[in-house]
This record gives structure tokens, sequence and C-alpha cells, in this order.
């Protein structure tokens, strides 16, 4: 088939809670997009079926132009064949054959990826990575996740397993994390331990006004609290901030030591919480690579925000 620039493919971007459909064309603009529930603790026929609502709605916005193509990020490991392996908090999606399924439903050409190397696609096409061929991706949210970009393509591994910077051990001996091991970096600054380790720290501080902002409920610490606290000058919370990013640091330099890396790029939303934390994780990344490759060394804020997702699963078929 001959495209024109007037051809379009659609861009899903698959989360736990929520599912965005989007129209994208090959200039990498977002025409429509739509947002469904997901229902990931249903069966997968239900999961399907929600997916399968999106794209219809995103075809009936396409105003005739040809579709050639969708793209879906999905969480988990996603090998050669579209098939989506240990997909966290989605009650049955193990093993799934998720190009398949979508490529029955629509006919058209599929391609499945991770979730958080689509969002890095996006950034190297269409964001912040544009002008580096070779760079390390983050996202610092409900967890940390990654993408590894060389020569401006995606680099998946043999498995399609690669870039799980989340996963790196800062210390064998640190706090359980959800994967089964110990001392990975997200059970420090992922959002659920990050909130849970920055409640244990406040019972021994006074004042701070991160409690006043959660009504005097530690169990109520979010992420998104703690940097509207530091951004009003609470000194705790900003510290608790800062401390994050330089452990973040720490496990960034020692993949950008492993795959000689220069550049990194962080997204999510608890990246977002003010320039001393990039600074942190700039000062820490810095500190632990090599002395050779310290003045290269540049930490970036992502671009696109929200629409990676989008823009990224996109990226598989434009």
């Amino acid at each position: 088939m001959t495209r024109t620039n007037a051809d379009l493919v659609i861009g899903i971007d698959l989360g736990g809670t929520s599912l965005k459909t989007g129209l994208v064309n090959r200039d990498g603009k977002i025409l429509y997009q739509n947002k469904f529930p997901s229902h990931a603790t249903e069966k997968r026929a239900v999961v399907l079926k929600q997916i399968g609502l999106s794209v219809e709605d995103a075809m009936d916005h396409a105003d005739g132009a040809t579709i050639t193509g969708i793209g879906i990020g999905s969480p988990g490991m996603v090998d050669d064949e579209g098939v989506v392996k240990g997909p966290p908090n989605f009650a049955d999606f193990e093993g799934i054959h998720l190009r398949a399924e979508l490529e029955r439903m629509f006919s058209l050409p599929v391609r499945v990826e991770n979730d958080a190397n689509a969002a890095a696609i996006a950034e190297s096409r269409f964001g912040a990575g544009k002008p580096h061929p070779d760079f390390l991706f983050v996202i610092w949210g409900t967890g940390v996740g990654g993408g590894i970009i060389l020569n401006r393509k995606i680099f998946r591994g043999p498995t399609g397993g690669a870039g799980e910077i989340g996963h790196i051990c800062i210390d064998y001996e640190g706090p359980p994390c959800n994967c089964g091991s110990r001392g990975c970096i997200e059970a420090y600054v992922g959002q659920r331990y990050l909130s849970q380790r920055t409640a244990e720290k406040l019972r021994k501080v006074e004042g701070s006004r991160l409690l006043e902002l959660v009504g005097g409920n530690p169990a109520h610490i979010e992420p998104v609290y703690i940097a509207q606290a530091a951004n009003e000058g609470d000194a705790f919370s900003r510290e608790v901030l800062i401390e994050a990013g330089t452990l973040l640091g720490v496990a960034l330099g020692a993949v950008m030591n492993t795959m000689d890396l220069r550049v990194s790029i962080i997204g999510g939303g608890v990246s977002a919480a003010g320039d001393f934390v990039m600074d942190a994780i700039k000062k820490s990344v810095q500190e632990h690579v090599l002395k050779p490759s310290r003045p290269d060394i540049r930490v970036l804020p992502a671009k696109l925000g929200n629409n990676a997702g989008i823009l990224g699963a996109a990226g598989l078929v434009l």
C-alpha cells in the first residue's frame, strides 16, 4: 500500500485504569483521542472489548481518511510476536497474543510494544529525544519504567525485556520490591513506596506543610502533595524529593555506564515536581558515571507528557 500524507494510524495507550486511543497523522499530530476504562481486573475478553470500542470510536472520527495500522503500548514484557507477559494490574492478560487478537478484530497491521518502550519511541521521534540518536528514557511515576534508544531505534533485547530500569538493585539488603527482589530503585522512589517512606519519616518531623496538606493523616501522602509542599517552601518535602532524585540517579548512572550513554530523558508525574529534582538526578548521575563521561552528561525533561503513550504506539506503525 502506498501511503499518503492523509493516511492516519491509530495509537493505543493501554493502562491498568484506562486506555487512551488516538488518531495520529504522519507528522505525529494527534487529530482525535478518547479515553475508556480498561477494566483490567476483568477477564481478557472484557479488556479486548474495551479496546475495540475505543478503536471503533476513533475510526468514526477519521472523516474518510485511510487508516493504515494500529499500534498499542501495553504493560508487561512484549515478545516479537506481540505476546504480552507479566502485565502488572491485569487479572487475565498473561500470555495474550495481543497482536493476533487485534488483527483479527480489525483486519489491519498491528504492532505491540511495552508501554515504556512506546513512550521512549515517542520522545525519540517527536519529543525531547529528536536531537539525540542514543539515550536512556525513564518514566518515574507509579513505578519506574524505562526504554533504551540506540541509533534512534528501541533496544528490546532478545525477549523484549530490555530497559527495566526500575528493577536495578541499589542495595541488595534494601526494602522488598513488588517484583520479588530487594533494594530495587522502584522500591525506593516508585509512587507507593515513596509515599510510605515519606509517611514514616514525617512522624518524626514537626510543623511540616505536608502534614497540613494531607489533613494531618500521613496515610494520605502522595507524591503530588510532597511536590506541592516542597514548592511552597517545606524543607522536609524538598529534602525527600532531592533524596529520591539522588537515588534514581544512582540507578541511571549504572545503566549509562553499562550502555555507554550520555543522555537521560525523564518523564512521569514525579519528575515534574520541580527543577530541583531534575538537578538532583543530574548531580547524582554525574557522580556515578565514569569520569570521562561526566562533561557530556545531560538529564532532560520529557516533552510529550500524557500524549507520549499514544504517539509512541502510533510510531510503531507510522
